[in-house]
């Protein structure tokens, strides 16, 4: 893994290379992560809501309660750990590669900041797709547009401080 990580790394830091003058090495990579990750988050959401899903109510019975759930939310659910764990992989081993906090440590950081975002992801597709009903896939990309500021705040600051 770390292997391909530095491979990630170089091809960033090639990229980078004409934008040095402008933007941190350090923001440069957390966009070119974060991008990324977006990306892939954003594919994984349509290909689930429109594919897996496919715009259909969810149900899951769990014990003694059922539990029903909107396509939009339920895709939400399936896509979440996916870039949970992609996101924070890049994070550790190609953004933020100084900080000296254990592993652990880092991963219960990100997953605190990354609860903020799903919360913050949870409530925009509600307030979006259900009272503004607005489509559901341009929801989850203007949300995803305003948690990245939280995110990146909140990685470098507490998740993955020096």
């Amino acid at each position: 893994m770390q292997k391909i990580a530095q491979i990630i790394t170089k091809i960033i830091d090639f990229v980078y290379s004409p934008f040095q003058k402008y933007v941190p090495r350090e923001i440069f990579r957390y966009g070119a992560c974060g991008g990324g990750n977006m990306v892939l988050d954003w594919i994984l959401y349509f290909v689930t809501y429109n594919f897996v899903v496919g715009h259909e109510l969810v149900y899951l019975h769990l014990a003694d309660h059922s539990l029903c759930l909107t396509p939009h939310i339920a895709s939400l659910c399936i896509v979440f750990p996916i870039t949970l764990l992609t996101g924070f992989w890049l994070n550790k081993y190609v953004t933020f590669t100084q900080s000296t906090l254990h592993g652990a440590r880092q991963l219960g950081r990100y997953i605190l900041i990354v609860a903020v975002n799903l919360a913050v992801n949870y409530f925009g597709l509600k307030l979006l797709v259900e009272v503004f009903a607005w489509y559901p896939t341009p929801s989850k990309i203007a949300i995803t547009l305003f948690t990245v500021v939280i995110s990146f705040l909140g990685q470098k600051y507490f998740t993955f401080r020096r």
